[in-house]
């Protein structure tokens, strides 16, 4: 890379990630912008959901996109190099795979199987996070004719993941709320072992058009966040999660800015396993809140006091819950309005959740107990 233009794509790069873009266009005008400096035949670029590390919309090229299924099943169902969720745990979270199999590529089972058949070769793989939090991956590839990626080309990558984090942090504010209806009442979705279509409820086809990358009809592929939490459904039943904390479940906006929660579990037969359940669900605010909390880079304090504010607890509770002083509940509030942008709870609640609450407060619904209408 000659080390002018580097220093050129670099700047481009951290001003886009405080642009204000969407995720999508943010993404796409970083793969530009790499693409200066590092050649990149094809690439992989998915946002994610932090607690478990499952993917939430992938922006990604045609021929990638084919093979999909078996990308996941190499992620959760193989033992492999390079993992996403290894990265993300690792003290350098982006490898390539040249170096992982040490010069012999055929010794990963995602080359072998994958990536040669697809005439592909190295790949440069990175886990983005920022503040400790991982918030996508990012794959690149190169064709198998095409020279291996260099260890400079990994150090510039590496340098700028944290602002790619970042920028993906802030997009995941910056969706506004469509308009347009979307089913209030929960989706399932049965899919058999290949991950055909067994049965679908209504609300479950109208969900699926919002998670989606493209135009849902199209596409014979299921979007890659309800993928991505089969996958990992598949992987704990099969013992191959490892560290078995990372279930399947997933938080994600939509394509109009709703909060939706994505979960997959096995239904069971009288004599076999039944089909795969996915259930989407309509986010509750304090199932978001730690989502947002991190987001906004919220203190583990600040962000307690505000789950503690979308449970409708006073200043009373919460001193007490936390066993403070009302002043200093004072104090973590004032923080959390300035880092949020908002003057009041009542601000604070209409910012973050105004797509849930207001459609239900035009019917004129009441608020339960815990916060959520009835």
């Amino acid at each position: 890379m000659q080390r002018q233009s580097a220093e050129r794509v670099r700047r481009e790069i951290i001003r886009l990630c405080h642009a204000g873009l969407d995720s999508r266009t943010l993404r796409l005008e970083l793969i530009k912008q790499l693409r200066k400096v590092i050649p990149i035949d094809v690439f992989f670029f998915t946002t994610a959901d932090p607690a478990t590390l499952l993917f939430t919309g992938a922006v990604v090229d045609e021929i990638l996109e084919r093979a999909t299924p078996q990308f996941l099943q190499n992620e959760f169902l193989q033992d492999d190099v390079n993992k996403f969720s290894w990265l993300a745990r690792s003290a350098t979270p982006i490898g390539g795979l040249i170096q992982a199999t040490r010069s012999e590529l055929e010794q990963s089972p995602r080359y072998r199987d994958i990536l040669a058949p697809l005439a592909l070769g190295d790949e440069l793989r990175a886990a983005l996070i920022t503040g400790g939090t991982c918030w996508g991956f990012m794959c690149l590839h190169r064709d198998r004719s095409s020279p291996h990626f260099t260890t400079a080309e990994a150090a510039f990558l590496g340098r700028l993941t944290p602002h790619m984090a970042e920028g993906l942090r802030t997009a995941l504010l910056l969706k506004s709320t469509a308009r347009s209806h979307v089913p209030d009442e929960p989706g399932l979705l049965l899919l058999a072992e290949d991950l055909s279509v067994v049965a679908i409820t209504p609300a479950a086809e109208r969900w699926l058009v919002e998670v989606a990358e493209v135009d849902w009809p199209r596409k014979q592929a299921l979007p890659s966040a309800v993928s991505a939490v089969v996958a990992r459904l598949q992987a704990i039943e099969q013992g191959m999660d490892a560290e078995g904390t990372l279930m399947p479940r997933v938080r994600l906006r939509t394509v109009s800015g709703h909060w939706l929660v994505l979960h997959a579990s096995r239904l069971s037969g009288p004599s076999m396993p039944g089909p795969i359940a996915v259930i989407f669900e309509v986010a509750r605010p304090v199932e978001i809140a730690p989502l947002i909390a991190q987001a906004y880079d919220l203190s583990r304090r600040e962000g307690e006091i505000m789950q503690s504010v979308l449970r409708g607890w006073s200043t009373a509770e919460i001193a007490n819950a936390f066993h403070i002083s009302s002043d200093t509940v004072q104090d973590h509030l004032k923080a959390i309005f300035e880092k949020v942008g908002v003057r009041s709870r009542r601000e604070l609640v209409g910012q973050l959740f105004a797509q849930q609450y207001q459609p239900r407060i035009l019917s004129s619904r009441d608020l339960g107990a815990d916060g959520w209408f009835t």
